[in-house]
């Protein structure tokens, strides 16, 4: 039975896979759904094109409940749902479905797969299709980056899956894995232009490559201060900055308007569009039950007073991630950090599309990195190079903070300075799946939960919880998975 629900799963991620293929463009000469295959799919440019399309249609983003709920930065509600809260108290274990990646992560890796192995024997422009295949590259390294950073090893799949057999695979080192990441995003900067315009912006870049392994660079640099990872990411990030392609726009707000898809702080963004395909994590994260939300607002987590009360007056950012009140029909509710009542509760608007008129309808986009990022990874990496800041480390940092109209820095020492682009971090990418992964490579996520204990959380966190289980309907369906230390039943 276990046999054939590994089956069954992975033949239907290739069976959806195709189905989204001949989806992606509309022609008058293919052949129906149902009689799709390789022999007659996989034959013109147009075919290439709407592969890939597959591939961007499939971009791997594991839901940000659990970067906010896992760490100090948000409190499920207490009511609904009753695994929720199991969560934020780190009662977790691998039946845990909240925490379950392996699914959509694999099948962003098959759909690059499919391209990578069959572009090349399609007749069709040979730059395009080096183009293509490292596009496909660059997304692929990006699902396995989540894993990697998730889970540790896990299986390296690197040809499509195409029928029964081989399905079953054990766990790749960690080292394993990130080669194959390091080696997808080399060919994908080389490959990769810095920089698109039309209707080809939006797609990876070269300097998205270059950002993707600097962040890579900082998670394998971890806390070790002698690292080759620093410079590596120093370096990957400058090039960045430097190339000039990306930029901040004038304020906080800007960077997040429905005019930001595909601007020039977004080096990487899942872009959506209003009411024809949008998300839902205006309504979803916002104020529960109000009625300024089509359907009302979802609502179901709330920031934590240590991460608002972390926002000064004079920074822009505050009253762009949270909403603190509303007015409808002439009635303003005011809202609060610490009522338990979620209908009274400041929530995220961060990616709120208030021109959205159904539900799952938002159209702005999700970043998944701003140019912000990398001025910060920068900055981080080269006070460790250093081993304190330079003038170049506090123009980076300077360039977020005044941004959001704070004081620039000056005269920190070298801890100091970590301390405050660990700071920034936070403040600035609230609500953006970031904080998870930096409190675990900075060695910090264990003291950050036990610290966070509104509402009588009480976590019950460990030191094995800085990866997390394998799930078990994945182990079930691949018995060669090997359980992480901790989880083990």
């Amino acid at each position: 039975m276990k046999r054939l629900n590994i089956i069954y799963y992975f033949l239907s991620i290739m069976v959806a896979g195709l189905i989204s293929l001949s989806a992606c463009e509309s022609r008058l000469d293919i052949a129906p759904v149902t009689n799709l295959t390789d022999a007659t799919f996989y034959r013109t440019e147009e075919d290439a094109k709407s592969a890939l399309g597959a591939c961007y249609a499939s971009i791997y983003n594991p839901d940000i409940f659990h970067d906010l709920v896992t760490t100090d930065d948000a409190i499920p509600f207490l009511t609904g749902d009753a695994a929720r809260p199991l969560v934020w108290r780190y009662d977790i274990t691998p039946e845990t479905n909240y925490l379950r990646f392996f699914p959509g992560a694999y099948q962003s890796i098959n759909r690059s797969n499919i391209v990578i192995k069959r572009l090349p024997d399609i007749p069709m422009d040979e730059q395009l299709r080096n183009r293509y295949i490292a596009e496909a590259k660059f997304l692929r390294a990006l699902a396995y980056l989540t894993l990697v950073r998730f889970y540790g090893g896990v299986p390296l799949v690197t040809e499509p899956t195409e029928g029964a057999e081989n399905l079953e695979l054990a766990r790749a080192a960690v080292a394993d894995v990130y080669a194959l990441i390091e080696a997808d995003l080399q060919e994908a900067e080389q490959v990769l232009p810095p920089k698109y315009t039309g209707a080809d912006v939006g797609r990876a870049t070269s300097n998205a490559a270059k950002a993707l392994m600097a962040r890579m660079y900082l998670f394998r640099a971890g806390t070790d201060a002698n690292s080759p990872f620093w410079q590596q990411a120093a370096q990957k990030t400058k090039e960045v900055i430097d190339e000039g392609s990306f930029g901040l726009y004038d304020t906080f707000a800007d960077a997040f308007a429905l005019s930001a898809r595909g601007g020039k702080e977004n080096i990487f963004e899942i872009q959506y569009l209003t009411d024809v395909s949008g998300h839902g994590l205006g309504r979803g994260y916002g104020v529960r039950g109000a009625p300024i939300y089509p359907g009302g607002g979802a609502g179901i987590a709330r920031p934590t007073a240590s991460l608002y009360q972390l926002y000064t007056e004079a920074d822009q950012r505050r009253d762009v991630t949270f909403i603190t009140s509303y007015t409808y029909n002439g009635k303003t509710t005011n809202l609060s950090i610490t009522d338990p009542n979620p209908a009274n509760a400041i929530s995220f608007q961060k990616l709120w599309d208030k021109t959205a008129q159904t539900n799952g309808g938002e159209g702005t986009s999700v970043p998944l990195i701003r140019f912000s990022d990398v001025l910060l990874m920068y900055a981080e990496a080269q006070n460790e190079v250093n081993h304190g800041p330079d003038a170049l480390a506090y123009e980076a940092l300077n360039r977020v903070r005044t941004r959001a109209g704070l004081n620039s820095y000056a005269g920190l020492d070298y801890q100091a300075f970590k301390e405050a682009v660990w700071q920034e971090r936070r403040l600035e990418f609230a609500f953006e799946n970031m904080r998870w992964f930096d409190l675990v490579r900075t060695g910090r996520l264990i003291d950050a939960v036990k610290a966070e204990n509104s509402f009588d959380r009480n976590a019950l966190i460990k030191p094995f919880h800085t990866l997390l289980p394998i799930p078990q309907q994945d182990i079930d369906n691949n018995p060669l998975l090997e359980q992480n230390p901790g989880y083990e039943q």
